[in-house]
């Protein structure tokens, strides 16, 4: 199971790479990373083992909180999460965000949505720490693709 949870880190972030770079947005000594694939790209036992839907036509949301205060690379802290996608038309989905934890520390917050082809989808994302008196909102827009 280590081994998987290693490998779906190395995937996640492989896949972004090679479709759009990797974002992020600093709050103060946090930093948000997040990317949205489509879930077809994770190999089937990741997808299996997290139970991750794989197909072309759904996409996974991505999200870690790192805190930064201590230097590069960064510690993941736990956060509370709320996501919503809006596609052009105005329609909105309510993206459900679960947590993955590994034994190496790694901390992602993941969520799925159905998608079309070339569809872009405006992403509102709140991000409550504890501790923190105010919550993070963080927006980005991306086009997906089915294929």
């Amino acid at each position: 199971m280590k081994r998987l949870n290693l490998l779906v880190a190395v995937v996640l972030i492989t896949a972004c790479g090679s479709i759009a770079a990797q974002q992020s947005q600093d709050f103060g000594h946090y930093a948000v990373h997040y990317n949205v694939i489509n879930s077809n790209l994770i190999p089937a036992q990741v997808a299996q083992g997290y139970g991750i839907k794989r197909s072309a036509s759904r996409a996974l949301v991505n999200i870690t909180v790192m805190d930064m205060s201590g230097g590069q690379p960064g510690q993941a802290v736990k956060a509370q999460i709320t996501t919503q996608a809006i596609n052009l038309s105005g329609q909105r989905r309510d993206v459900d965000m679960r947590e993955i934890s590994d034994p190496e520390g790694g901390l992602y917050y993941i969520g799925e949505l159905p998608i079309h082809n070339m569809e872009n989808y405006n992403f509102k994302v709140n991000i409550q720490l504890a501790g923190e008196p105010k919550a993070f909102d963080l927006e980005f827009r991306q086009q997906l693709y089915t294929q």
